[in-house]
């Protein structure tokens, strides 16, 4: 039996998923999480097969749950489960350590075919994809500037880029709006930029916004 566990913040996407799942005679969902604190506390208590992972949360972030899931359990597999295209965060989730990604407008049958391609130690990404991460692999020797963003940095550079404002963002991740100032002064530092106005530019530019 694979032994599952669920996180994500929102009640009816984990019912969903359990739905979809429940379906399949040789997987369980014993274990939900609604945020990283108690994903990581259910990580420490029990052992799991795979983890099923959104990104965005409030407080910490999935990205950071991953990376914590990484360092601590190095062979529990993690699918990252998200409402976020693939050009915004799959590379950076697979770098992190995911095994996988899909996007939340993927049909029920591609995630129990991810699922199973994970669980037979495989990586489950997308043609398309796979194709960009051969392209990233290329351009390694000149690393793109959001590529030096840490994760918490990133996921504000891309809000920001989105047009959303230091206070909304603030209230979305569930940090102080100083906080929030803190990653967007750094952001402009690493990436060279003088204000908003050329962080919606380049992430247009560099398709990290819809």
């Amino acid at each position: 039996m694979i032994k599952i566990l669920i996180v994500d913040d929102h009640p009816i996407v984990r019912r969903g998923l359990k739905q979809i799942l429940s379906d399949e005679p040789d997987m369980a969902i014993p274990g939900e999480a609604q945020n990283a604190s108690e994903a990581l506390n259910l990580a420490q208590k029990e052992s799991w097969d795979i983890v099923i992972l959104d990104i965005t949360m409030p407080g910490k972030s999935g990205l950071d749950v991953l990376k914590e899931l990484r360092q601590n359990y190095p062979k529990m597999p993690v699918l990252v489960l998200s409402i976020h295209p693939e050009d915004q965060y799959a590379v950076r989730a697979l770098k992190t350590g995911a095994a996988g990604y899909l996007t939340k407008e993927s049909a029920p049958e591609e995630l129990v075919k991810a699922i199973r391609k994970i669980m037979s130690r495989g990586k489950y990404v997308s043609p398309s994809l796979a194709e960009r991460l051969a392209f990233d692999l290329e351009k390694e020797g000149s690393k793109a500037p959001h590529l030096r963003l840490s994760n918490r940095e990133y996921q504000v550079m891309v809000m920001i880029a989105a047009g959303k404002r230091l206070s909304d963002i603030a209230i979305e991740m569930s940090l102080s709006v100083k906080t929030i100032s803190t990653y967007r002064t750094r952001i402009l530092q690493k990436m060279g930029f003088r204000n908003n106005a050329e962080i919606t530019h380049y992430g247009i530019k560099n398709m990290l916004v819809e």
